[in-house]
């Protein structure tokens, strides 16, 4: 911004639109950054387009930090900054800009309702499932997470099962899935490279498994904006 006037409405707007983020409230948060964003064009004259890219990415910068205070790990929260980069590269133009900033904000919301405790009445369960959130672009197995909690693959599976209604395997391919939408819609990867990224073992399997969940092939998901987002809701405990 080229002064501090309106500085103290801009630091204002900012902080709701945090809370409202952090409070799930995705249309208020879109709201509040277009108030934002129209501030900022109203002082940038001819470079707007410009001067709002520098905001996303300061903003995808200060998503990060938040993201590490809230013991997101380190590895997610270097992958989400990366991601937000490229997405505020590839389509930050003209006619997106808005929707850019309208991803942003959807990314962060989507990782930190991964960061909410799960409410199982097992409490190795529900750090199972937020142990999977934190490492699922990495090459995790049963056999990964029934060693990282020191009990055998038998009985991780079977009480994880007996209370979130899904085995394991087929949580690891749920939440891959979930967040493979993101890399689809957002970026301009390849299919295969995403399909690598998250330790499908091959493209072919990949498309099943996507399309099990999601309803569509992974690049009848990238052509279709209009297909919603896959997301899993647990069944209720008995």
């Amino acid at each position: 911004m080229k002064s501090v006037e309106g500085l103290d409405e801009f630091l204002e707007l900012e902080k709701k639109l945090f809370l409202e983020m952090y409070s799930f409230e995705l249309d208020n948060a879109k709201a509040i950054l277009r108030e934002i964003i129209e501030l900022i064009i109203a002082r940038s004259g001819k470079d707007m387009i410009i001067s709002v890219k520098y905001y996303y990415i300061q903003l995808s910068a200060i998503m990060a930090r938040k993201l590490y205070e809230s013991q997101v790990p380190a590895d997610k929260v270097r992958a989400f900054n990366n991601a937000s980069l490229e997405v505020i590269e590839t389509k930050m133009n003209d006619a997106q800009f808005l929707q850019c900033g309208d991803e942003l904000i959807e990314f962060l919301v989507m990782i930190i309702t991964e960061r909410k405790k799960p409410s199982f009445g097992h409490q190795t369960v529900n750090k199972v499932i937020l142990h999977i959130n934190d490492k699922i672009e990495s090459n995790l197995t049963v056999e990964d997470v029934a060693n990282y909690f020191n009990i055998s693959t038998s009985h991780l599976s079977r009480i994880f099962r007996e209370h979130t209604g899904v085995t394991l395997v087929e949580y690891l391919n749920i939440r891959k899935v979930e967040e493979c939408q993101y890399f689809l819609r957002n970026t301009n990867k390849g299919i295969s490279e995403i399909s690598n990224a998250f330790h499908f073992c091959n493209q072919s399997y990949f498309t099943r498994i996507f399309k099990k969940y999601a309803g569509v092939t992974p690049k009848q998901f990238r052509d279709h904006y209009e297909h919603p987002n896959f997301k899993y809701n647990f069944p209720k405990e008995k």
